[in-house]
């Protein structure tokens, strides 16, 4: 394939003044994407949003995963502040952290 002037100049314009995001932004960023940058960890967030809160157990049946595996996953969510669990008796109820989620998607929509 041949680059012709017009799209090198399009694509690579070195004209342009590079502007970085500052470090604190790109740290949360990263946090938050490495947070979910697993299948198992986007499954359970997505079920998480579409609940308003969920019993661990109730998220191991829909998983199919082990229950110390998706108990790792929550675990990491967790750390990152996307989800909070409460504890409830014996059980652990867990949801969405609504602000993270929101900074998340603030985040993400300055790329």
């Amino acid at each position: 394939m041949v680059r012709t002037k017009a799209v090198a100049k399009k694509c690579c314009n070195t004209d342009e003044k590079l502007s970085l995001p500052d470090v604190a932004w790109a740290e949360d960023l990263a946090k938050l994407a490495w947070a979910l940058a697993h299948p198992a960890r986007v499954r359970i967030v997505r079920l998480l949003l579409s609940r308003t809160s969920c019993i661990c157990g109730e998220i191991v049946e829909e998983m199919t995963l082990a229950q110390s595996t998706v108990s790792q996953h929550l675990k990491i969510l967790k750390e990152a502040g996307l989800v909070q669990g409460e504890i409830d008796g014996p059980r652990v109820c867990y949801c969405i952290h609504e602000q993270t989620m929101a900074k998340l998607k603030k985040l993400v929509a300055g790329l």
